[in-house]
């Protein structure tokens, strides 16, 4: 399948309406607080695309959605994306700054936010210069719109703006190198074209299937797996509003709603195999696959997961400027450790740092041609000229290939640390702990925990009026838990009496990863 195959104006928003043809009653969606068929997702997301144009809502226009997993997150998407608008869908781990950035950034006028999230907007509330309207899912406050009475005597019909494939319809933020957020746009052709690539070519993806996905909405991996795909074929959706880490929360949703697909990052896995007794408190019975992303898993992770459940993992690599899996093991083909090989519409390369393809066995940069690239992050040029060259699309990501056409991860080309899936930047972190008081000179590297999974570990160079202790080390870290996003947080302290430099003062940090 290719882009040409697409209609040149099509709409995203028939990912969902094909299936009110013959399965309009069938549960589209599951989650713990309502179900929802086919016919009632579009019916509500006909009635947030009324509201949202009564607002003045045009097409190309950004609209947030910051909220957990749940029936309005959906409803809200496919609103948009029906009357031209682009889903901005929001990660809910960051801090009032960052969202301060995001909003600025995309220009978005109207907000649906969930109320448990709503105090990190109201912080920066005041000084946001194009934000309008705030819909509240859940008890708002004085002034702001209640979502279910903002859709509620909307007509349940709505006429779908005529699109272009190449117009945009989501928006996604990704943590650059030096913690700034990178916008990305995906087309609407984005949509369907990697669905039909990865979902249904690789993953093998059908009507029967139940996806649920740990990865929240708001990535392209989970907002990929868990509802682009499945509802691409006709299959159902189980979503989960809860935080990642509570595993017994994660089995205990497979068990009650028996999904088939389980996406998950290998954090998530290596967490599940902690659990006592995996398979016996747990029914783990309806899977009959799992996929990973995010990070490279490890082989071991691999092994023992598939000894206790009898599941395999299909392990691969996407990113959010690709939309989503562009290299992938695949059923029947798997070899544990690597990311596969590639598949139906992408090509890669791997290359050296003058774009020459070197020979095979040799590590060198990885860079991938498909039409699901994005063309540039916005309001970013420099940025999108390191990591968009022509059609070639920089990941930032050093592989090799093996004898037999496996690809290997060997790392990353910056000093990017990717903890539990998400890309957390050192010069951030290291921002974070220089403000506080007993900080001197710190530097941040990423550093494999006993599942063999990165996370970042914190050098700290203290003044000379505080003095290194456990105590100490436990405060800088709850310092970064209480300014950033709990993720990005430093795992481990080391105090050191000074850092390794170059000649010019510049840390080296592979000596701190040696």
């Amino acid at each position: 399948m290719r882009a040409a195959d697409l209609p040149l104006y099509y709409n995203a928003v028939a990912i969902l309406e094909h299936n009110l043809k013959d399965r309009a009653d069938k549960t589209a969606l599951f989650s713990p607080s309502r179900n929802l068929t086919f016919r009632e997702v579009a019916h509500e997301a006909n009635q947030v695309g009324n509201a949202l144009k009564k607002l003045g809502v045009r097409i190309g226009e950004a609209v947030g959605i910051l909220s957990f997993d749940g029936p309005e997150w959906v409803t809200a998407y496919f609103g948009i994306l029906k009357i031209g608008a682009v889903a901005l869908g929001m990660n809910t781990l960051l801090t009032p700054d960052e969202y301060d950035y995001i909003l600025h950034d995309s220009h978005a006028r109207v907000l649906l936010v969930h109320q448990a999230l709503q105090p990190h907007i109201e912080k920066i509330r005041a000084g946001q210069p194009f934000l309008e309207h705030v819909i509240i899912i859940g008890e708002g406050g004085a002034g702001d719109l209640d979502f279910t009475t903002w859709v509620a005597g909307e007509s349940t019909e709505c006429t779908p703006t005529n699109t272009h494939r190449d117009d945009f319809a989501t928006l996604n933020y990704s943590s650059g190198t030096t913690g700034q957020p990178k916008g990305i746009l995906h087309a609407h052709k984005d949509l369907p074209l990697t669905s039909q690539l990865w979902g249904v070519n690789v993953l093998g993806l059908t009507e029967s299937d139940r996806t649920f996905a740990v990865a929240k909405l708001f990535f392209s991996f989970g907002q990929g797996g868990n509802l682009i795909f499945p509802w691409y074929v006709g299959g159902s959706i189980v979503l989960y509003p809860g935080p990642p880490r509570d595993t017994d929360a994660v089995l205990g949703l497979i068990t009650r709603f028996q999904p088939t697909i389980l996406y998950n990052a290998p954090t998530g896995y290596a967490m599940a195999l902690a659990m006592p007794n995996l398979t016996k408190n747990y029914d783990l019975s309806s899977l009959r696959l799992c996929v990973s992303a995010g990070e490279a898993l490890p082989a071991p992770i691999w092994r023992q997961w598939q000894e206790r459940t009898g599941l395999d993992i299909i392990d691969g690599i996407g990113s959010t400027e690709n939309y989503h899996i562009f290299l992938s093991n695949r059923p029947g083909d798997i070899r544990p450790g690597s990311s596969g090989k590639p598949f139906l519409g992408y090509e890669l390369m791997i290359a050296d740092e003058h774009g020459a393809p070197v020979p095979q066995g040799d590590i060198g940069n990885l860079l991938v041609k498909g039409e699901t690239a994005a063309s540039f992050y916005l309001h970013q040029y420099e940025k999108s000229q390191q990591t968009f060259r022509g059609e070639w699309l920089f990941t930032g990501d050093k592989y090799y290939v093996d004898e037999d056409g496996y690809y290997w991860h060997a790392g990353r080309s910056d000093d990017m640390i990717k903890a539990g899936g998400i890309w957390v930047s050192p010069m951030e972190v290291e921002s974070t702990l220089l403000g506080h008081t007993a900080v001197l000179e710190c530097a941040v590297v990423g550093k494999t925990d006993t599942s063999n999974l990165f996370k970042p570990k914190a050098f700290v160079v203290l003044k000379p009026a505080y003095a290194p202790s456990e105590t100490l080390a436990q405060e800088l870290i709850q310092y970064c838990r209480e300014k950033m996003a709990n993720y990005k947080r430093p795992r481990w302290i080391e105090f050191v009496d000074e850092l390794p430099k170059t000649a010019t003062g510049k840390i080296q940090r592979f000596k701190l990863r040696d």
